[in-house]
C-alpha cells in the first residue's frame, strides 16, 4: 500500500501474483494465448476482493513465470515508470524498474526449480 495518496486522495493497494505458465491447470489457455494465466489470475483476484473498501485503489498485478504480464500489471507498470522518470529525470528509470521486476520473477523461478530438483531422488 502506498503511504502517499496515489490518485484522488486514495492510496494504492496492490496484490502481486506469479502464475506458473506451464502448470497443468494453465497449459491449455497459455498455449493458445500469451498472458492468459496472468490475465486469469488478475480476474480471480478482482473477484476475491470485490467487496473491499472503496477508499483505496486496488490493482491486481498478475505475471507469469515465463514472462507475460496481465493487463493490470502492464498498466500499473506504465504509470509507475512514468512517475519514476518524472521524479528522477532519468529516461532509463522506467526500464530499470521493469528489469528489476523481471529479475525478481527469474529468481523466484530459480528457487522453485532448485527446490524441485532437490526433492528428486536419483537412483
Amino acid at each position: 500500500m502506498t503511504l502517499i495518496p496515489w490518485r484522488l486522495g486514495r492510496s494504492l493497494v496492490w496484490d502481486a501474483t506469479c502464475v506458473d505458465t506451464l502448470a497443468a491447470s494453465q497449459l491449455q489457455a497459455t498455449s493458445s494465448m500469451v498472458g492468459a494465466a496472468a490475465t486469469s489470475a488478475e480476474q480471480a483476484k478482482r473477484r476475491k476482493y470485490e467487496n473491499l473498501d472503496s477508499s483505496f485503489i486496488y490493482v491486481h498485478f498478475g505475471v507469469e513465470t515465463l514472462g507475460p504480464w496481465g493487463p493490470e500489471a502492464r498498466a500499473l507498470f506504465k504509470e509507475l515508470s512514468k512517475r519514476v522518470i518524472e521524479s528522477t529525470g532519468d529516461p532509463r528509470a522506467g526500464s530499470c524498474l521493469g528489469q528489476r521486476i523481471s529479475l525478481a520473477i527469474q529468481r523466484g523461478n530459480a528457487q522453485m526449480n532448485l527446490r524441485n530438483f532437490a526433492s528428486l531422488r536419483w537412483l
